[in-house]
C-alpha cells in the first residue's frame, strides 16, 4: 500500500452556500466546485467563516442557505470525509503507535499500517512513546497519520500546517499532493500558501 492508492471519483459542488454559526451568517452566496485531484484553498480573515464553512461540509452545521452535494459518494456506503481540525484527538496515555492503532479500530482500515503512516509524518523512530510527551508540531504530526491509516477522498483540513516547522509545512504539502495524485479532493482553510506543484488549486476568499 502506497500513498498513492486510487480512490472513486468524488466531486463537492456548492450552489449559493451560505453557513451559519449560531445566528451569525458568516459567510454567503458561495458557489463552487473541486473535482478529483483538486484543492480548494479558503482564505479569509479570522471570523470570515473559513472553519464554519468546513463544519458545514462535513455535516456538522446546517447550511443557512444554499446546498452542497459530495457527487458520486454512496450515502449507504463507508464514510468517505475526513476531518482535521484544531482539536488533536490523541490520547496521552497511549504511545504513538496505539493511538493510530486505536483509530484504525474506530473508523477501519485500507491504509498504511501505523508504522508505515508514522514514518510518512517523520515520527518513525517515537511509536513507542506516549503521546503525552510529544510537543505541539509533533502532536499535529501524529494527528496528520490519522489521515493515512485509512484512505478517505475528501479530506476537509482545517489549518494544517499550524505548530509545524518548514519541514513539516512541506511534509503537508507532499501528503496532500500524493492525496490529489490518487484522485482525491481538499478543501483547505489556510492563512500560508500551499505549494502544491503539478496539483490544481482554487482559492476562495471569504470575508470580502
Amino acid at each position: 500500500m502506497t500513498l498513492r492508492q486510487g480512490f472513486f471519483p468524488l466531486t463537492l459542488t456548492a450552489t449559493g452556500l451560505a453557513c451559519r454559526r449560531g445566528e451569525r451568517v458568516l459567510a454567503q452566496g458561495l458557489d463552487f466546485a473541486v473535482k478529483p485531484g483538486e484543492a480548494l484553498l479558503l482564505k479569509g480573515p479570522n471570523g470570515a467563516g473559513k472553519t464554519t464553512l468546513l463544519l458545514t461540509l462535513y455535516g456538522a452545521l446546517r447550511p443557512a442557505a444554499g446546498a452542497f452535494a459530495f457527487e458520486g459518494a454512496d450515502p449507504d456506503g463507508p464514510p468517505f470525509l475526513h476531518l482535521f481540525g484544531h482539536q488533536s484527538a490523541v490520547k496521552p496515555r497511549l504511545t504513538l503507535a496505539e493511538n493510530l492503532a486505536f483509530w484504525l479500530a474506530v473508523n477501519g482500515g485500507g491504509g498504511l499500517d501505523p508504522q508505515a503512516a508514522l514514518d510518512a509524518v517523520g515520527l518513525g523512530p517515537l511509536a513507542r512513546l506516549d503521546a503525552g510527551y510529544l510537543s505541539a508540531g509533533q502532536t499535529r504530526r501524529l494527528s496528520l497519520a490519522r489521515l493515512l491509516v485509512t484512505p478517505r477522498p475528501a479530506w476537509l483540513l482545517d489549518e494544517p500546517t499550524a505548530a509545524l516547522d518548514p519541514q513539516g509545512e512541506a511534509m503537508v504539502m507532499r501528503l496532500i499532493a500524493a492525496h490529489l495524485e490518487a484522485g482525491g479532493i481538499a478543501v483547505a482553510a489556510t492563512h500560508l500558501p500551499l505549494r502544491l506543484e503539478g496539483a490544481r488549486v482554487a482559492e476562495l476568499r471569504l470575508g470580502s
